[in-house]
């Protein structure tokens, strides 16, 4: 399994992977309009041109992915690397695919002072890896009807 930087060619497999992964977030919440699940490809190539995605890739199919919102640079003086949709098809979890690309992350952001992402308070699964990577809780917001947990982990330099 390679952990490299995907493109926008990759774009269509990683929004196909996207709604395949979020398809059990969705029956969590009894909600497949969530945005995992309704975002369009056009949606996905916008992200690209203002996000970084890794892809996680065996058998030349795209197994993982993780997004981070920003460039690389944008960190240095905000400090803080912002997470967004790590996803692993469903016949890979467990396996250790998703805290390598979350690994893969903080070493590319290693200037980063902090990493922040979110999740569902229903999402146990997700809740169970962040912390056990070294995520703490530190804050919660209603939208609609998802009770939103961010979470942070600091870097100790």
């Amino acid at each position: 399994m390679i952990i490299e930087r995907a493109d926008i060619s990759d774009a269509n497999q990683i929004l196909l992977l996207q709604k395949l992964a979020y398809s059990s977030e969705a029956d969590i919440y009894n909600d497949f309009g969530i945005i995992p699940m309704s975002q369009t490809l056009d949606d996905i190539e916008r992200d690209f041109k203002k996000c970084i995605f890794l892809k996680i890739v065996t058998d030349y199919k795209i197994i993982g992915s993780v997004k981070v919102i920003g460039s690389v640079k944008a960190y240095d003086k905000e400090g803080t690397c912002h997470i967004g949709r790590l996803i692993v098809h469903p016949d890979f979890q467990n396996m250790g695919i998703g805290t390598r690309l979350m690994m893969e992350i903080e070493n590319i952001f290693k200037d980063s002072k902090r990493f922040e992402l979110f999740t569902g308070d229903k999402s146990q699964k997700n809740l169970y890896l962040y912390q056990k990577l070294g995520y703490k809780r530190f804050k919660e917001q209603k939208i609609d009807n998802i009770n939103y947990l961010y979470l942070e982990k600091r870097r100790i330099r």
